[in-house]
């Protein structure tokens, strides 16, 4: 018998388990690495991912050029086969994010992720606009990624009503961390899926109703996050409650140094077959004092 919430009912992939923002990575000179990009991904499959997302925040999506992007897009595309890529697309003018999400259509991603537009403020009106034209541009599921403490835009639950009425607006990735927004907005919609994006609410996202998470330290442990998944999802609570626990210790462990740099650093202590590289300038990876600390952290805590 399964535990976990299930996924909308208007949700044609059925998005649930553990869903990587995977990285970009990137050659010394900071161009992208397109074949270490597509290794990653292929990385957090093999460790029991039940989906990939590139061009997310750990994706340093804001810092790529569209045909970067859509590079990016193609590379995990092209390696991926055993589950649904579903592909960041969002850019701040929704004339942008048609392009590129009909290109991510085309080269045959299986979902979207579309970021609220960023910089400028959003209006109601602006917000159902921009995402009923993304909707129409594609046959695809289209997912909300709402992230407003890096967009500078909310979505009021009012403007989410009125989403949610979009024909193939399948879901919502949630990175507000705002729980009593999160549970109305789950409350109200049992037809979309809903996917935390935070390590500090995967239980509390699955009691929520989440039925995936998306977890950055899913992409250096993938293994430790799927475990958790499938804990709750075997009715096991206390054992998920455990390895939420070791969740919080090595999110801890990640946040040192500057911002963003603990998972590629993560990436290059565990000296896989792929090497992240840098991460594109302003952002940067850690320090040697740093990356010792890390070291020392995620040794203490048996990760390595």
């Amino acid at each position: 018998m399964s535990h976990a919430p299930e996924p909308g009912t208007d949700d044609p992939l059925s998005l649930h388990g553990v869903v990587p923002p995977t990285i970009t990575a990137f050659h010394e000179d900071e161009s992208v690495n397109y074949e270490a990009t597509a290794a990653h991904a292929q990385y957090v499959v093999d460790g029991g991912a039940h989906g990939v997302f590139p061009l997310g925040t750990n994706g340093e999506f804001p810092l790529l050029t569209g045909e970067e992007k859509r590079g990016v897009v193609e590379a995990v595309v092209e390696a991926v086969d055993d589950v649904p890529v579903i592909a960041g697309v969002g850019a701040p003018s929704t004339y942008e994010t048609v392009a590129h999400a009909e290109h991510a259509e085309s080269v045959g991603a299986d979902g979207l992720v579309v970021v609220t537009p960023y910089y400028y403020p959003l209006d109601h009106d602006a917000a159902v606009e921009h995402y009923r034209r993304v909707c129409e541009a594609v046959d695809l599921p289209v997912y909300v990624y709402h992230i407003p403490s890096k967009t500078g835009n909310s979505l009021s639950l009012d403007t989410l009503d009125d989403l949610a009425e979009i024909p193939n607006l399948a879901g919502l990735k949630d990175s507000s961390k705002d729980v009593p927004w999160l549970g109305q907005a789950i409350d109200a919609h049992p037809e979309l899926t809903f996917l935390a994006g935070s390590d500090s609410l995967l239980l509390p996202g699955l009691q929520l109703g989440c039925t995936g998470m998306v977890s950055a330290v899913a992409n250096a442990f993938p293994e430790l996050v799927v475990s958790l998944y499938d804990a709750y999802d075997a009715g096991d609570v206390e054992r998920a409650r455990e390895l939420q626990s070791d969740v919080y210790a090595i999110r801890d462990a990640l946040k040192g140094g500057s911002y963003m740099a603990g998972v590629k650093t993560t990436l290059d202590v565990l000296d896989l077959d792929f090497s992240p590289g840098p991460l594109r300038s302003p952002l940067r990876k850690m320090n040697e004092s740093d990356r010792a600390a890390l070291e020392s952290d995620l040794r203490a805590l048996d990760m390595l």
